[in-house]
């Protein structure tokens, strides 16, 4: 695997119990590349992250990152090895403040005093309206707001592999531009980034591969640009006759 993909999901099988969500998953993501995964809810999108980023374990398959086969490690070892989620429902932290759950994103990670400056720079530059309230408290800024504190806490650890699972979800439509303007400027940046998403137009826009999941299993693999043209996924997921 060392001259394989910069991520790849091999043959994943993973089961709440007697259910299974994923089915034998294969997918593959380049370095410095946008990939998306597009699908109805309850597909298995969710899980699809939740494996990659070690939260939970397959029953059967592997998965491996920059040649290294990270199957067995666990979530806080994945991290450290440099791939983050930023999870669904963004899930910050409502009572502390905007500086305080930035440092929970650097937490892992355990940077000096400098690099951890380094970091605000860096997410405050991305977002300045956090730097504005770098004071406030989580649960008082809107949902806008709090989807960019998620994304900016997933950047403090410094990510090679940035997770999004629906980050444009509940979102008004300025904020939604804004969160795909954000994702494409993190990438130029050098991060590659793995997009769980609704929007299916938007992701496939800011991709250039995607993936289509059904029922725990890929139906369909093409670049973005192919499956913006394909009939079936016009008509299922861009909402084209």
């Amino acid at each position: 695997m060392a001259d394989g993909p910069f991520f790849k999901l091999e043959a994943c099988q993973v089961a709440y119990g007697p259910v299974e969500a994923l089915r034998g998953v294969t997918l593959e993501v380049a370095a410095g590349e946008v990939a998306c995964l597009i699908g109805a809810n309850g597909a298995g999108k969710s899980t699809t992250l939740m494996t990659i980023s070690g939260i939970l374990k397959p029953q059967r398959g592997k998965k491996y990152f920059q040649g290294e086969d990270v199957t067995p490690l666990a979530a806080e070892q994945i991290v450290r090895r440099g791939i983050v989620q930023v999870p669904e429902g963004r899930r910050i932290f409502p009572r502390m403040t905007v500086t305080e759950n930035l440092e929970m994103g650097d937490f892992a990670r355990a940077r000096g005093h400098a690099d951890l400056q380094r970091g605000f720079a860096r997410v405050f530059d991305l977002f300045p309206i956090l730097k504005e309230r770098r004071g406030q408290r989580g649960g008082t800024l809107s949902g806008g707001e709090q989807q960019m504190l998620a994304m900016a806490r997933g950047l403090m650890a410094q990510p090679r592999l940035l997770l999004l699972d629906e980050p444009s979800l509940g979102l008004a439509p300025q904020y939604v531009e804004a969160i795909f303007e954000t994702i494409t400027r993190v990438n130029r940046e050098g991060i590659t980034v793995f997009l769980v998403e609704q929007n299916a137009a938007m992701a496939l826009e800011v991709s250039s591969r995607g993936y289509v999941m059904e029922t725990g299993t890929i139906v369909l693999a093409d670049t973005a640009a192919a499956l913006r043209a394909n009939d079936a996924v016009r008509k299922a997921y861009l909402g084209e006759a």
